[in-house]
């Protein structure tokens, strides 16, 4: 019985993050302001080692940067380990979750915007001599964090519907047992 709501559990966020990856990687770049796009798997990443612990955020980051590393040039395991990272430390943060309490997630955003983005300058462009980071931290990281802000306010609370809908109907299955 446990193997078959974890399964429930383990689908819906398998659909999460290949939906976020399509959207990500299909939609947003159409839909450019300030020629950057919020980073949607770095959102649920955090946000479910946020809600449900590490262990969650660390899976979901080890499969939104599988998708990454799969699909984008570099080495492989780059975006792995980040968000991988991201997730067990946003984990870390879960005994101090309340549903109404939006500054903490919003806060969590920008500090996990602000560490991938500084991972991304330092392995891409710092180690081949590109050192503007003056140029790199105004025209990409900040429209990137406000964005990435933006559409925090609107999608965690759908995280959290959907965790909570998970929950109830897990809680309703274990009352039906005669």
């Amino acid at each position: 019985m446990k193997l078959k709501k974890n399964l429930k559990r383990i689908g819906v966020y398998a659909g999460l993050i290949l939906a976020a990856f399509l959207i990500q990687t299909s939609v947003f770049p159409l839909m450019t302001i300030f020629s950057s796009v919020p980073n949607l798997l770095l959102i649920l990443t955090f946000s479910l080692g946020f809600i449900y612990g590490s262990m969650t955020g660390m899976l979901c980051g080890f499969f939104a940067g599988l998708l990454l590393d799969l699909f984008y040039t570099g080495p492989f395991g780059f975006y792995c380990l980040i968000y991988m990272a991201l997730g067990y430390l946003n984990g870390i943060f879960s005994r101090y979750y309340y549903d109404d309490f939006i500054s903490l997630p919003l806060i969590m955003c920008a500090a996990n915007e602000l560490i991938y983005n500084l991972y991304i300058f330092l392995f891409r462009f710092l180690f081949r001599g590109k050192t503007d980071i003056i140029f790199y931290f105004t025209d990409i990281i900040l429209p990137e964090l406000l964005f990435s802000l933006l559409i925090t306010l609107l999608i965690y609370r759908i995280f959290l519907k959907v965790g909570k809908k998970l929950d109830s109907m897990e809680q309703r299955r274990g009352q039906n047992v005669a």
